[in-house]
């Protein structure tokens, strides 16, 4: 009899989960997909640019309204995804609540063209029975060409231009979280991974097991939808005792967008705008390696002298020098754009260029692999690298109601320290009628604002600047912050850019609660940055922007070769330093 129970139990939970997939309403899956299009109608702030330049328009709901009725919630999911990543916005993305996540042992990008590995736990995977090396080419992966493989994540590894989409699409073939992809219980225990032996030119496919975590989730869980009728209607007393200390307001939340955007230097009447500071990439979305990291990806120049971190400031700018050509090189690396303590590292970064300017002939500045951060920090350093007034980066602002109350907060701190005919005062409050103005068109969207402390467009250099000849090194993982300094050095003539395109991610972001019934959060651009000039490319119209166009190096050089890759990027140094000596030259 207990046998005969068990049984049937076992029978009615396996009927239970296909029912549990299905649990969203019909009307459930509408709600949320009209809700993430409201999200986007009233907050996205390169609406027309997608429209115009892309093809792609948000406001038209018609075939994605067709796929609400996919066979379960997480084909749903797939949709809401799918939308989101037409936008081709790196900023942008759509995430769900779920800690689930698979890995392999590796880690993979893309270098002259092919898959490459370049990076191996070797306690997972020892060499005995997985005798592939660091270098050598993925061919395939589950059975398709890994190019195929690469094609089906594109969805989930949107960034702004081709280049950075595929390489973030070749990580998520062995790094991959069901937050984005919703599909993700579907992969099996083990990966059928072909690879091909540079040095002896054999292919051979390698089963490797998925390393798993967390909680797979198979679809929302059953929810009552709000309805007419009448019925107990409970009075305010119900929830007595459940204050905003002790209720949920007082819980931390573990699922969210961590968009801190933190500035110990700015004064008072910035604080309003802080949100709009955060010109940044997360980094949690990307899996190169060093994105972020204080060291550059490629190995130091022959020679080069590590300058000392001084006694109390954070370890995060990295500098020294070098000799080549008879010339003393400096080496600065800003890894991000969201330093620790933005006074500390700016301090730090003065002490830096006053001996870079009494010791070195010419300085080279990597933002490769940054992810961007405070747009108050990229407007401090452009400062320290500028010798005369210079023009900065605006952002045309979607203004909402929320954004009008920003600037005019701004503008009512500003008033009660300056007095009326005070030069910042004034450029304040061209800002707000300009984004009041803005408020009141239909998709209203601001000419170019400035976002600093003056208001101003224009800035003056720091009484701290470097004033010899320099480079600066990009590529397509020099994202937001990082795709706005290039820019500003380019725009002003200070130094030729030299690498890759930038990712071309250019505006602020801000993370809301998207979906009520699939509990999602998403990034939402909310303004552009503008130039101030048409930049000519022949993949779009000419535009003011950097969203999609990136920032383009006057000198092209790629680190994403295989030589680079097996000897510590030696032929990217050496190339680097030939651009450099030429312009102390």
């Amino acid at each position: 009899m207990h046998r005969l129970c068990a049984a049937l139990l076992l029978v009615c939970l396996s009927g239970a989960v296909p029912r549990a997939q299905e649990a969203m309403s019909r009307a459930q899956r509408q709600a949320d997909l009209e809700a993430l299009a409201s999200m986007y109608a009233k907050n996205y702030g390169p609406y027309e640019w997608k429209r115009d330049a892309l093809g792609f328009d948000l406001m038209r709901l018609t075939p994605w309204l067709q796929r609400v009725h996919h066979s379960d919630d997480l084909d749903f999911q797939e949709a809401l995804i799918e939308y989101v990543a037409s936008l081709n916005d790196a900023h942008d993305n759509i995430a769900f609540p779920t800690t689930y996540f698979i890995s392999l042992p590796m880690s993979l990008d893309i270098y002259d063209g092919k898959v490459l590995i370049d990076g191996i736990n070797r306690a997972l995977l020892p060499l005995a029975q997985f005798p592939f090396g660091i270098g050598d080419e993925i061919v395939s992966f589950d059975g398709q060409p890994v190019q195929l493989a690469i094609q089906a994540l594109r969805k989930y590894a949107v960034s702004a231009n081709p280049r950075s989409t595929d390489r973030v699409a070749a990580a998520r073939l062995v790094a991959r979280s069901q937050q984005i992809i919703p599909k993700l219980p579907d992969v099996g225990d083990t990966a059928a991974v072909g690879v091909r032996i540079v040095s002896t030119g054999e292919t051979r496919v390698y089963t490797i097991p998925w390393s798993k975590s967390g909680i797979p989730i198979l679809s929302q869980g059953p929810l009552p939808s709000p309805r007419r009728g009448s019925g107990r209607i409970p009075l305010s007393t119900d929830g007595q005792g459940f204050g905003v200390a002790t209720g949920a307001a007082a819980m931390p939340s573990v699922f969210q967008f961590a968009d801190l955007v933190k500035d110990d230097t700015l004064p008072a009447h910035m604080e309003p705008l802080r949100p709009l500071l955060n010109a940044s990439v997360s980094k949690d979305y990307y899996s190169v390696l060093n994105f972020g990291g204080r060291f550059p990806i490629y190995g130091p120049p022959p020679g080069f002298v590590l300058r000392p971190v001084p006694v109390g400031t954070p370890a995060f700018l990295l500098s020294g020098t070098y000799m080549a050509g008879g010339k003393r090189i400096g080496l600065l690396r800003i890894p991000t754009m969201s330093p620790p303590s933005t006074a500390l590292v700016l301090q730090h970064l003065d002490q830096e260029i006053a001996f870079f300017n009494d010791n070195t002939d010419a300085l080279v500045v990597d933002v490769m692999r940054n992810p961007g951060g405070l747009v108050s920090f990229v407007e401090a350093i452009s400062q320290r690298f500028m010798t005369a007034p210079f023009n900065i980066i605006g952002f045309e602002i979607r203004s909402t109601g929320a954004w009008l109350f920003s600037f005019a907060s701004q503008l009512n701190f500003a008033r009660l320290t300056r007095p009326p005919n005070d030069p910042i005062l004034l450029n304040l409050q061209r800002n707000f009628d300009e984004v009041f103005a803005a408020f009141n068109e239909n998709r209203g969207r601001s000419a170019p604002v400035s976002l600093n402390a003056t208001g101003s467009l224009t800035l003056d250099p720091a009484s701290v600047r470097y004033s010899k000849p320099m480079i600066v090194l990009t590529d397509e993982f020099s994202a937001s912050g990082a795709d706005m300094f290039p820019a500003i050095i380019q725009d002003n003539g200070r130094a030729p850019l030299v690498g890759m395109r930038t990712m071309g991610a250019g505006g602020s972001v801000v993370g809301f609660p998207c979906t009520p019934y699939t509990e999602s959060i998403c990034r939402i651009t909310v303004s552009l940055m503008n130039r101030g000039r048409l930049i000519q490319t022949p993949e779009y119209p000419a535009a003011p922007y950097i969203e999609n166009i990136g920032v383009r190096p006057d000198i092209v050089l790629d680190y994403m070769t295989r030589e680079n890759l097996m000897t510590a990027g030696a032929p990217f140094v050496q190339a680097f330093t030939q651009a450099i000596l030429a312009q102390v030259q």
